[in-house]
């Protein structure tokens, strides 16, 4: 487990400019816990808590306002994390966190952390503000995208964004629903759905079974 644990710190931005040594110092600091599906790990507003680091599973991240809307922000998968921000401030978590299948996580409480930091000073203290600069800059391009872009351009870089090659075809294998691209985008799941069918009638997406296959290169605009 601790390989799995470092390999996955490595992959953190805010850690990846740290020392290997350092690094798997702080891997020792962490221990295993299981969730089940449909599981509220963190919850908006909840005290300052541990890094969580996904070993296997997939988790949802997301914000709910006071009229009810789910905005998802992301998806999480396998060697993935969520939590890093409140290891290096005492504010309350910034979004919540459910599982969406069963998922095991390395967990690396706030006081370990501190701990490491202050052991660790000379190794660790600029690779983490070398990470923590580049976390700032993607979200400044996510906002971006969400203040600048239409629907269907949100939707049709989503669509890029969750999509493999598979024998030689770009395919997005795991299932997902119009209202969970609509909470991901920003929108409605009736303006995803729309979208959707036009790209399908025009021959970009075909679906066959739970798989999405992109076709085509979508067009520019809409």
């Amino acid at each position: 487990m601790l390989l799995d644990i470092l390999t996955c710190l490595k992959t953190i931005s805010t850690f990846s400019d740290v020392p290997e040594p350092a690094l798997s110092a702080l891997a020792e600091c962490a221990t295993k816990k299981s969730f089940g599906k449909n599981c509220l790990i963190i919850n908006e507003g909840d005290t300052a808590g541990p890094l969580f680091i996904i070993l296997t599973g997939k988790v949802r991240v997301f914000l709910d306002s006071e009229s009810g809307k789910s905005v998802t922000l992301s998806i999480q998968r396998s060697g993935s994390y969520f939590g890093e921000l409140s290891l290096l401030d005492d504010q309350p978590r910034s979004a919540s966190i459910v599982t969406l299948e069963p998922t095991l996580c390395a967990i690396i409480p706030k006081s370990a952390f501190v701990a490491w930091l202050r052991d660790n000073q000379v190794d660790a203290s600029l690779g983490v503000m070398r990470g923590l600069t580049r976390r700032i800059r993607r979200l400044t391009e996510n906002v971006r995208g969400l203040a600048l872009c239409d629907v269907y351009t949100r939707l049709s870089k989503t669509l890029h964004e969750l999509a493999v090659v598979q024998n030689d075809e770009l395919v997005i294998i795991e299932k997902v629903s119009h209202q969970e691209l609509a909470n991901q985008i920003g929108s409605s799941r009736e303006m995803v759905s729309k979208i959707m069918k036009g790209l399908i009638t025009g021959g970009y997406l075909s679906i066959q079974g739970k798989i999405i296959h992109i076709l085509k290169p979508l067009p520019a605009g809409w």
